[in-house]
């Protein structure tokens, strides 16, 4: 039997730790292409709004919020309201991962430099990673593991419904709760206490 199919009859007890072997999920999931093995976000990487690669890894031991954005609908709410929880509980351990996204009504329509232009007229000092889909066949695969997770499944199917839909992502790197895009984000301050 070779690797991806053992991989794939074990997906529901690999996920987000449910078997925890030491070194039997590394070896099973090594390539982080196939994101239906992922056990944590930590197992993917993305890049950031300048083009360089970053590994989830250094995420490992943080509290996460990752969210999609856009340069217009319900972004001065959004974008302040992130950017306050940033400045409240950075030092508590976390962290913010915003990654632009044009699928919904052509709202985020700029390039990386334009979106991170825009961002710096919010004061923002979270991490931006580059534009992306998070929606299809070319969504990116952290997107499509988040949205399959028992804790990250959506209302009426698992697929992203308009930008600014968070995801709430503990230290481990696993989805602990998914917000539609309409919540705010400090309806996710009750929450974090659980997870710091």
């Amino acid at each position: 039997m070779n690797l991806g199919r053992l991989c794939r009859l074990l997906k529901p007890a690999l996920l987000c730790g449910a078997v925890a072997v030491p070194g039997l999920a590394g070896t099973m999931c090594a390539s982080r292409d196939d994101w239906r093995c992922a056990r944590s976000m930590h197992e993917f990487s993305a890049k950031d709004i300048d083009g360089h690669i970053v590994n989830l890894d250094k995420y490992r031991g943080f509290v996460c919020i990752v969210t999609n954005v856009a340069s217009q609908g319900k972004t001065e709410v959004n974008y302040t309201q992130l950017v306050d929880l940033h400045a409240r509980y950075a030092e508590c351990g976390l962290r913010i991962l915003a990654f632009p996204c044009n699928q919904f009504g052509k709202q985020e329509p700029g390039s990386n430099e334009e979106i991170k232009e825009f961002a710096a007229g919010y004061n923002v000092k979270f991490d931006m990673f580059s534009k992306i889909c998070v929606n299809g066949d070319d969504a990116h695969p952290l997107w499509k593991w988040m949205k399959i997770q028992p804790k990250g499944k959506g209302i009426l199917g698992n697929a992203i419904k308009w930008n600014f839909t968070k995801f709430l992502i503990d230290k481990n790197g696993c989805v602990v709760k998914r917000y539609g895009p309409m919540e705010e984000p400090l309806v996710i301050e009750k929450d974090l206490p659980h997870y710091f």
